[in-house]
C-alpha cells in the first residue's frame, strides 16, 4: 500500500483547509469513477479520502465555533 503523507490539518490556515478539501474532493469522484468502469489496485483508497474530507470539514466547523 502507498504510504500516505500526514499532515497536520489543525494547523492549517482555512484557505489552505479549503484547498485540501476540494483537491480531496476532485480525487475521490475521480477515483469513484474509475473505480465504476475499472476496479481501483486498492480500493480502500476511497474509504482513506471519504475519512481525509470528513476531516477537513470537523475542523472547519471546530474553528468557524471558536471564532
Amino acid at each position: 500500500m502507498k504510504e500516505k503523507k500526514d499532515i497536520n490539518l489543525t494547523e492549517l490556515t482555512a484557505d489552505e483547509l479549503k484547498s485540501h478539501f476540494e483537491e480531496s474532493k476532485e480525487k475521490l469522484f475521480h477515483l469513484k469513477f474509475g473505480h465504476k468502469t475499472t476496479p481501483l489496485k486498492n480500493p480502500l483508497e476511497i474509504r482513506y479520502l471519504r475519512r481525509q474530507i470528513a476531516r477537513i470539514l470537523t475542523i472547519v466547523k471546530e474553528k468557524s465555533i471558536k471564532k
